[in-house]
């Protein structure tokens, strides 16, 4: 190797695994290759969840955020929001360990508000009555792999990468399991693909148990989220 030459695997580490830091809103959180890179993106749905919740009548409660990978949504929630609870699930115990690592850093009172807990979708909240779930689940098919950059596609964790053959699996079981954890008028908001948002609206429209479902866009302009409300 060249004297003063990074390594080519070196040089397509993202920035933010190489510093083992992201900035996500106001939070400074530990990242590494068992958790996806917060984006922007997840910001801006995470300011959708705080425009739907605010004003007196709709503080308190529980918010879930399902793939909660660095604990990024849930713990933004726990810190801005005026929720009681907020639980941040994920099928990875090892994504979880960097998310309690998260949570051990931010201020006391918004950690003492947020748990954890290890499993598939919604499974581990069978138990939960909640307000608000909110999730910026895995949305890219296998067929599209190699269309990603390669700081993506050779870094961060497939399973928060990759979503079946159409890029809708995890979306729609999560469409599926919402329906029974949220309370009526609970509040269901997705990050999506911005060239298969319509397609969310639809598969919330076949299941019949969430009614003003809308799409709205991200600060580029693209059709990035999807919120809609439990019947």
């Amino acid at each position: 190797m060249t004297a003063g030459v990074a390594p080519s695997w070196a040089r397509e580490m993202p920035e933010q695994y190489a510093v083992a830091q992201a900035a996500f809103r106001f939070l400074t959180l530990h990242v590494d290759p068992r958790v996806l890179i917060p984006r922007p993106e997840t910001e801006g749905l995470v300011d959708r969840v705080l425009e739907a919740m605010r004003g007196a009548s709709a503080e308190g409660g529980t918010a879930i955020d399902v793939g909660t990978g660095s604990g990024a949504i849930a713990l933004a929630l726990a810190s801005e929001g005026a929720f009681d609870r907020v639980i941040g699930v994920d099928v990875s115990a090892d994504a979880l360990d960097v998310a309690h690592a998260n949570r051990a850093a931010i201020a006391p009172e918004a950690a003492r508000r947020v748990e954890f807990r290890l499993g598939s979708y919604l499974a581990p909240v069978r138990d939960v009555r909640a307000r608000v779930i909110v999730s910026n689940p895995p949305y890219i098919a296998y067929s599209e792999a190699a269309a990603l950059p390669a700081s993506v596609r050779d870094w961060e964790p497939p399973i928060a990468l990759f979503s079946g053959e159409d890029g809708l699996a995890a979306t729609a079981a999560i469409v599926r399991d919402a329906g029974s954890v949220l309370m009526p008028a609970g509040l269901l908001a997705l990050e999506v693909d911005e060239r298969r948002a319509r397609r969310v609206v639809d598969i919330l429209a076949a299941d019949g148990r969430y009614t003003d479902a809308e799409v709205r866009c991200d600060l580029a302009g693209r059709e990035r989220y999807v919120l809609a409300r439990r019947r």
